[in-house]
């Protein structure tokens, strides 16, 4: 996989199981925050789905666009576009409604230098988007960061583990959850709360960082010694497939691959592919954020893509000059600084 259109191409196909529940769930579908990282991918997997079950069913993205060309893309390959600010109340009181919601909306960097915005839209938004969308089932994407650090040998926070977060981001992701709970259980909006840690493709995420780092000779600091990864695409599935499983109160739902990944080793492996010596410094910690998303793959399956296959190709993307987004995870941060 080389080029952008091959890698959206393998984004947006569906597996059988999307294409056989997307013919269950009943009206249209809405998503708020859709030029993010993972919105472009998961309404063209929407759109695909759909017309594969041959059935009608609208597909409207909600966003600022700022860049003008993702919009036009996406209405040029069937998603309903409509440009708003969400924290513009008249904007959002005027935007069309649709039995279906998956709420991608959130801000994350830069929350160091701007901890009011970040909390504005984590935290205050929810509530706004809630009254406005109080009869339509929702699914709301939130962050594993809400967990505390937990031993690399547990297997991963689960939905039962206390949420205790650091800093600013994660905190306010909590206050998301807790409004849209709050708002759940005012008005009985079914919603299912989603909870990644993280998803990646080949322009974006942990391993392209640690691969970039490989290929480049940076040491690779390995304190935070372990992670959790799944592909983008999996994790869309997840996302609309969890439309049949909204609850009030709300479900909550982890989502990232099966693995508890020692970046060590996946270092080794982009060393080995590339043919070069990766470096590190300093040593694991015993504790890291991880997640264990069992649940959700009790519910929906494993993921289609492996971890090696996931490696391999983030390899040949590099190797290649394949573009990226730079917009770094800082996977590795221990202090909730972003």
């Amino acid at each position: 996989m080389k080029t952008i259109a091959e890698l959206e191409e393998k984004l947006s196909r569906p597996s059988r199981e999307l294409v056989k529940d997307i013919g269950k769930i009943e009206g249209d579908i809405l998503l708020l925050g859709v030029a993010g990282k993972m919105g472009p991918s998961l309404a063209r997997l929407l759109v695909r789905a759909i017309q594969e079950a041959g059935i009608q069913k609208e597909v409207i993205g909600v966003s600022r666009f700022s860049d003008q060309r993702m919009k036009n893309e996406l209405e040029n390959e069937g998603v309903r576009c409509v440009q708003a600010d969400l924290l513009d109340d008249a904007a959002l009181q005027d935007l069309p409604f649709a039995e279906n919601l998956i709420y991608l909306a959130g801000k994350k960097f830069g929350t160091s230098a701007d901890a009011s915005t970040t909390w504005a839209m984590n935290a205050y938004l929810p509530g706004r988007v809630s009254e406005k969308f109080r009869k339509s089932r929702m699914v709301v994407f939130s962050s594993g960061n809400v967990y505390p650090f937990v031993p690399c040998a547990s297997g991963g926070a689960t939905e039962d583990t206390p949420p205790d977060p650091l800093g600013d981001y994660a905190q306010s992701c909590l206050g998301r959850e807790r409004i849209f709970q709050y708002f759940s259980h005012r008005y009985q909006i079914p919603m299912l709360i989603y909870r990644l840690n993280y998803a990646i493709d080949m322009r974006y995420g942990n391993l392209l960082e640690i691969g970039k780092m490989v290929q480049e000779g940076k040491a690779i600091d390995l304190r935070t010694g372990h992670m959790n990864v799944i592909w983008q695409g999996d994790a869309n599935e997840v996302a609309i497939r969890s439309l049949l499983h909204t609850s009030c109160p709300p479900k909550l739902l982890n989502v990232t691959g099966p693995e508890t990944v020692s970046i060590q080793q996946v270092a080794e492996k982009f060393g080995e592919l590339m043919n070069t010596r990766p470096q590190f410094v300093n040593e694991p910690e015993q504790f890291a954020l991880l997640s264990n998303a069992s649940r959700s793959h009790r519910m929906f399956g494993y993921p289609r893509v492996s971890l090696l296959e996931m490696i391999e190709l983030t390899a040949e993307w590099i190797l290649s000059g394949g573009p990226t987004l730079d917009k770094p995870t800082h996977f590795q941060e221990r202090e909730g600084k972003f």
